[in-house]
């Protein structure tokens, strides 16, 4: 594996951390930093999902990434930027004569898809060349941008949480639980490699998303084939291009168009409930009912309140439809007929619908949920504090730093989990994304997702939308 040839590691850091080697005092050996998540008091979120190192290493920081060329175009860059010349190009010349342009550091990290509670070492960053102490936090940069992945992960599987929570009361098992939220925020992030990052880091947890890029980056980064599935599925340009008096043609062709396979139908293009009530559930009635759970209907709302536009729609169903009741006691809807509700969705939106459902007799296997915003951009590194620290400076001694955890509550059998995943240019593991999710699996005894119905949540991770 080898860094992308043409980006420029030299030119990938904060400015003013050009200057620092100039700043360390005589006969430093050593920087040893290390990047944690740390608590903070009164968060809804408690423990984290490690991911998204890997990717980083791969895409940036493997093989060969100091080039004679590279040093030149850095020392220009510099020389232009700081109007004085502060760039160590001697510094990077060793490193390139020496090393063969191969960074030697050595990180060590927690198994990605592992959950560790905030306030634990996350990863360490040292120089294994004492000539090289300043690399350390030279790349704290690149390092910190880290939080991202693992704030989307995070934020994905506290999603997971809630979602078994109430399939597990309203059905009695967590069939389905893992296409249960599907990710509809490719177009809501800042860019190409973000959609990549969230996306991936979305499908530790799910395997339901139309966010291609993460995908690809499953694909291409950690071994997996396809990560994700979706449906063919309609959106408000498809149907309005038809014409009011035609919306009801306009649900027929998709019904032609797709009749092997699930399809999702927008359906508040005009208006929600005479869609439902008029169109599915009387036009099209028939047409819906040839339709098997593996051909499925999926009807979209798209606005209006969430829990009550949902519920709303679903009385109408089963005025048209009816329902049945499950092993559990409460009330389904015939196989052939399913919701998406992708509007409105975060994480508490989608426990007060599901609350809601549950308290008017309605199963959770009714309804999955797609998400935009809130689950891939409506986060930053505050989010779960993310920080990368200095911890150790080495002159005449040596230092070890390890992150332990407890084997059980009870015990006192401890485990180091820190894994050297990079050394000296060379990628150490390589995690395919089946040992991730196997990792960042929902556990038997896992506790109860936190409440995230308090206000400080609302500032963080609110609405998102297709």
């Amino acid at each position: 594996t080898m860094a992308a040839a043409d980006f420029n590691f030299l030119l990938a850091t904060d400015s003013y951390k050009i200057t620092h080697y100039k700043q360390y005092p005589p006969g430093v050996s050593k920087i040893y930093s290390y990047f944690e998540c740390r608590r903070k008091k009164g968060s809804p979120f408690n423990e984290v999902v490690f991911f998204g190192l890997q990717y980083l290493l791969k895409k940036y920081l493997t093989g060969p990434v100091v080039t004679e060329e590279k040093i030149q175009e850095a020392k220009l860059f510099y020389q232009m930027h700081f109007r004085q010349a502060v760039f160590d190009e001697e510094g990077w010349r060793k490193i390139l004569e020496k090393h063969d342009g191969r960074l030697p550091i050595r990180i060590k990290a927690v198994p990605e898809g592992r959950i560790v509670p905030r306030g634990n070492v996350l990863f360490t960053v040292e120089n294994t060349d004492p000539s090289f102490y300043w690399l350390t936090n030279y790349i704290e940069t690149m390092l910190v941008q880290m939080w991202y992945p693992i704030t989307v992960a995070t934020v994905s599987r506290e999603f997971k949480k809630i979602l078994a929570k109430h399939l597990k009361a309203t059905t009695g098992s967590l069939e389905g639980l893992d296409f249960r939220l599907h990710d509809f925020g490719y177009r809501g992030v800042s860019s190409q490699e973000s959609a990549a990052l969230g996306g991936a880091a979305h499908l530790v947890n799910f395997c339901s998303t139309d966010t291609v890029a993460g995908v690809l980056m499953a694909q291409r980064y950690y071994g997996c084939p396809m990560a994700g599935f979706s449906i063919p599925a309609a959106e408000h340009s498809t149907i309005i291009s038809w014409g009011r008096s035609r919306e009801k043609d306009a649900f027929e062709r998709l019904l032609d168009q797709f009749s092997s396979g699930p399809v999702a139908v927008v359906s508040d293009s005009y208006n929600i409930f005479n869609a439902c009530k008029h169109i599915w559930g009387d036009k099209l009635k028939e047409r819906v009912m040839e339709r098997s759970e593996d051909s499925c209907l999926v009807i979209r709302p798209d606005s209006g309140d969430p829990a009550e536009t949902l519920l709303e729609v679903m009385r109408i169903l089963e005025e048209c439809f009816d329902c049945s009741l499950n092993s559990v006691g409460f009330k389904v809807l015939p196989s052939y007929l399913r919701i998406i509700q992708g509007d409105g969705i975060d994480l508490r939106s989608v426990n007060q619908i599901l609350e809601k459902l549950s308290d008017e007799g309605w199963s959770a296997e009714n309804v999955v949920f797609g998400c935009g915003s809130a689950l891939l951009q409506k986060l930053n590194r505050d989010t779960l504090s993310c920080a990368f620290k200095c911890s150790y400076v080495e002159t005449n001694g040596k230092g070890v730093r390890k992150l332990w955890m407890r084997a059980n509550n009870s015990g006192f059998a401890l485990q180091d989990l820190l894994v050297t995943v990079f050394e000296n240019g060379c990628l150490m593991q390589d995690y395919t994304l089946e040992e991730i999710r196997k990792n960042a699996r929902l556990q038997d005894d896992e506790p109860n997702p936190v409440s995230h119905n308090q206000e400080r949540v609302n500032q963080r991770i609110i609405n998102g939308v297709h």
